[in-house]
């Protein structure tokens, strides 16, 4: 191998080097920041459930932990999402509340998620929502901080109103509409409606206790060593 070749190629060879290092250092680095703070950011998105879940559904109604006590539930239809975790409230193992996160498809600009939390008995504990791409100052008043609007479904159940009565006033319903934006508090109803449809459908699904394995059979007088 000439001098030359080597003096060409040399430098080449050591930035190459170096930034394989600077590569190497990186990624180790970003792999440890995500170890060290991914408990952090679990902690943090299940107390922020949480406060979500406390807004509709009081803490001392139940003793259990909403967080472990959940079902998956495939239910696009009626739910909007592939799969549906819902989260059952409990006392004295007693059923107290579920609460759901329906997806509506059908917002002015786009997916509206919403949380539900609805009593045993099928009445709605509370409604909110949790993301939505709606127009500033028209259809954002779905949201709890620009607008009461979103506190009406609370003891509200099918039935109460009649199920017509579940759309909004401009379609002959029981439930107000915003001035200039009606598709958004329209489809805002139409997912509650559909949610307390679905709850009492399956209530009983919903609820179930996780099954009690079956203990295994006695061993036959065959197996038993001291027969």
């Amino acid at each position: 191998m000439s001098k030359g070749f080597i003096e060409k190629w040399l430098p080449v060879l050591i930035s190459a080097l170096v930034l394989s290092v600077f590569a190497v250092i990186g990624s180790t680095l970003v792999g440890l920041s995500y170890e060290s703070t991914a408990e952090r950011i679990a902690q943090n998105e299940r107390d922020a459930l949480l406060r979500q879940m406390a807004a509709i559904l009081p803490p001392e109604r139940y003793d259990n932990d909403l967080l472990t006590d959940t079902i998956e539930v495939r239910a696009a239809a009626e739910l909007g999402a592939d799969s549906t975790t819902i989260y059952r409230a409990r006392r004295n193992d007693e059923d107290v509340a579920a609460v759901l996160s329906p997806v509506t498809t059908s917002g002015y600009s786009g997916d509206i998620v919403l949380i539900v939390g609805i009593y045993a008995d099928g009445t709605v504990a509370g409604v909110r929502v949790i993301t939505h791409k709606e127009t500033p100052g028209l259809g954002d008043k779905i949201e709890e901080k620009r607008h009461a609007w979103i506190l009406g479904f609370a003891g509200k159940a099918i039935g109460k109103p009649p199920l017509d009565g579940w759309a909004v006033q401009r379609d002959g319903g029981q439930f107000a509409q915003f001035t200039g934006a009606t598709i958004t508090p329209r489809a805002v109803v139409a997912a509650v409606r559909r949610t307390l449809r679905y709850f009492r459908t399956h209530r009983e699904h919903i609820f179930a206790r996780a099954a009690v394995p079956t203990p295994p059979a006695p061993a036959g007088p065959e197996a038993d060593p001291h027969g």
